[in-house]
């Protein structure tokens, strides 16, 4: 009986450990979904939700893998922090469900598992019923120096992510030597098909709104393409903070449903405009998203969906310069 139950313990305890893991590594492939909800729920700056990110997605998996080597630390230092940590997570999924309502992705486990408020809490009670047996009835492993190790283990584990997915520095590539003027012809070419064509507040060709003047920022985006879809959502969450910012996203294709581009990017409040996909390919050469900063038709600038920074494309739409 002794040994069935410690064959279960220790069960237990990978089971515990690998789903720490698991909603760790959901979150970090990419990591910018992530960071993009801690902007958007808890309306946090871009830089501090960068940080917030990395290091939660390294103290979750930090003690996911040490779950799984049954490395508990001194009393059990481990398993207290995943306890409080899930205990934390479970007061902000009270209080998103509370704002935001249940019918939303909590993003507890990125977007490979869509989860509402209301399941992921009843998630985090059972894993706190785990981690509690695992604390009355699991001493874990103990050796010479274990509680050294542990240590050296979890600080090494969260700052792990800082490593692998370094911060942008948030500034766009700028082409002083090499600003070239912007072709516009392929924005005369847009997907004929009025449902989807362009968006509430169309741009250049279809628009009283000339690109060739004035500060504005043109991504063009595949509705296929994740990336692209990061992208849009960041533009997104952007816009609502700050209406004023002259931005256009140019959704390449043809006649096709943009219903899940949307939900996944909830990005409808961004200038938008359908392109055909041959005119779309032949812009970008195949490479997306490809974003450019135009002023007064000359690409004096290009972005990644990383290093797009609010506060920067505010002070230069608005004659800021470099």
């Amino acid at each position: 009986m002794q040994l069935v139950k410690k064959i279960l313990l220790i069960l237990l305890s990978v089971l515990t450990g690998a789903t720490f893991l698991y909603s760790a590594w959901t979150k970090v492939l990419p990591i910018q979904p992530f960071e993009y909800t801690i902007v958007e729920y808890l309306h946090l700056p871009w830089v501090a939700a960068a940080v917030l990110a990395r290091g939660l997605t390294g103290l979750e998996a930090t003690l996911g893998g040490l779950m799984v080597l049954h490395l508990y630390g001194s009393h059990k230092a481990v398993l207290k922090i995943a306890a409080a940590l899930l205990a934390v997570f479970s007061i902000y999924l009270v209080w998103l469900w509370a704002v935001a309502g249940n019918d939303i992705n909590c993003g507890c486990f990125g977007d490979e598992i869509w989860m509402r408020p209301s399941v992921s809490l009843i998630k985090n009670g059972v894993m706190l019923l785990m981690i509690a047996a695992l604390w009355v009835f699991h001493d874990g492993w103990h050796f010479r120096r274990s509680g050294l190790l542990t240590g050296i283990l979890f600080a090494a584990g969260v700052a792990l992510p800082f490593i692998l997915y370094p911060m942008a520095v948030g500034e766009p590539t700028w082409l002083k030597k090499d600003v070239y003027r912007f072709d516009p012809t392929p924005l005369y070419h847009p997907v004929q098909d009025d449902s989807v064509a362009t968006g509430p507040l169309p741009y250049p060709a279809v628009a009283p709104v000339d690109v060739m003047k004035g500060r504005h920022i043109v991504a063009f985006l595949s509705p296929t393409c994740p990336h692209c879809s990061i992208a849009a959502r960041k533009m997104s969450l952007m816009r609502r903070a700050d209406t004023t910012l002259p931005l256009l996203m140019v959704i390449g294709g043809v006649k096709s449903d943009l219903t899940e581009f949307w939900k996944e990017t909830k990005a409808q409040n961004v200038p938008w405009m359908r392109l055909h996909r041959d005119a779309f390919l032949d812009y970008t050469g195949g490479r997306f998203p490809t974003i450019v900063w135009i002023q007064d038709g000359m690409v004096v600038a290009n972005s990644t969906y990383n290093t797009m920074n609010q506060s920067e494309i505010s002070a230069w739409a608005h004659g800021g310069n470099k």
